[in-house]
């Protein structure tokens, strides 16, 4: 096994149990590694330090583990069960109530690279490492063997791979195969969820407490959800009791399988949909009078990497600002930035800048996270990614 030795003091971060290694940390290696191989990390005295997938780029080894011991079959299928095991604990998995949950958060769940989204029978699997993409199929087999319930596994990742490889196979099925169109129960609400052709693996269910405590306020208000994409926030809305409830999204898929979703539990004649963009739709609506009490702000990524910082702060603030102005007194605006370069604390400037430039007095009801299946672990902050404020607009 090929080694990689830190820069003196470098190793701190590591001994800390930090499971990234930067390309400037390192002092040299020994041999040259392929992608995805694991490798040894030792300090600039030769100590052991950890082992982990390595790959060119800034982050150059993820480790996935601080001991000397054997990254094998055994090792996959301890981590996938003991991430179940925590799913189970936490009653995540309901049966007629809740099927569809993450299983496994990368780093969060000591798997640095890959993700595992499990709806009914069916797990969605996504690599974000060459590491992990060259063990997919023992990694599939694992997740088949640690939860009974799953009996399928498709493999989506062409677009999270961090290289093209001509060879690398097409996203598809490494474990049974399943082509009818699939509803997810969360909560006792039902979404129709497309895998294969959707954003991520087809659903945002890091947003699941936060639908539920929007459910909450709901009732009797007229609700706005912007960058819907598949209506979940909407769907949470109607059962809250809203009296009026628009989606707005860009994506004419989006609104499509949003306004599936929306039928498929309920008949009235609350919803309405806008395939349209978000900044477009505010401004429609700038020179008339409020017209509502409850707002949903959950965009996409406006930061993917540090470079794009300063604009997506930008895009954050003139956002909020938007929704500021057209928000009736005593409404309440849910507010999201799920790009992990950007830090909770700036964020909540960027909507702090906002609610100064509208003149709006503004009070802070929650601060808010990702769901409980997305854990975050305590030596990796960066883990952190998804950033909710929910407000009191005066």
């Amino acid at each position: 096994m090929h080694a990689v030795f830190l820069k003196p003091k470098k190793e701190e971060s590591v001994r800390r149990f930090h499971p990234w290694v930067f390309s400037g940390a390192i002092q040299k290696i020994d041999g040259q590694p392929s992608e995805g191989e694991l490798v040894k990390v030792l300090d600039s005295q030769g100590n052991f330090l950890g082992i982990g997938h390595f790959q060119q780029g800034s982050i150059m080894v993820r480790l996935l583990s601080f001991q000397e011991e054997p990254i094998d079959e055994n090792f996959w299928k301890n981590r996938i069960t003991e991430a179940y095991r925590m799913r189970k604990a936490l009653g995540l998995i309901i049966e007629n109530r809740n099927n569809c949950y993450r299983l496994v958060h990368g780093e969060g769940d000591g798997l640095p690279g890959l993700i595992v989204d499990v709806y009914g029978n069916t797990a969605v699997m996504q690599a974000h490492s060459a590491g992990m993409h060259k063990i997919r199929n023992i990694l599939a087999k694992c997740v088949v063997e640690s939860v009974p319930e799953i009996h399928h596994l498709y493999y989506k990742s062409e677009a999270t791979l961090p290289f093209r490889n001509e060879n690398a196979p097409a996203d598809g099925y490494l474990v049974g195969g399943f082509s009818e169109q699939f509803v997810a129960l969360e909560n006792g609400l039902k979404f129709y969820i497309d895998w294969q052709h959707g954003q991520k693996t087809g659903f945002f269910l890091d947003q699941r407490e936060n639908r539920v405590l929007l459910e909450r306020y709901a009732s009797g208000r007229t609700v706005l959800n912007m960058f819907c994409y598949t209506g979940g926030f909407s769907v949470y809305a109607l059962r809250g009791n809203a009296k009026l409830v628009h989606s707005v999204d860009s994506s004419a898929k989006a609104i499509e399988l949003t306004d599936k979703n929306v039928a498929l539990n309920f008949s009235d004649q609350r919803h309405q949909s806008f395939a349209e963009d978000a900044f477009k739709y505010l401004q429609r609506y700038e020179k008339r009078e409020p017209f509502y009490d409850l707002i949903v702000l959950d965009p996409p990524a406006f930061a993917k990497h540090r470079d794009a910082v300063s604009n997506a702060l930008k895009g954050y603030r003139r956002l909020n600002r938007k929704a500021f102005e057209m928000i009736r007194p005593g409404g309440i605006i849910f507010t999201f930035s799920c790009s992990q370069a950007i830090t909770r604390e700036q964020f909540r400037q960027a909507v702090f800048s906002a609610a100064a430039e509208s003149k709006r007095n503004v009070r802070i009801l929650h601060q808010l996270s990702q769901g409980i299946d997305h854990p975050i672990n305590i030596y990796h902050p960066e883990g952190e990614y998804l950033k909710g404020l929910v407000l009191w607009v005066e």
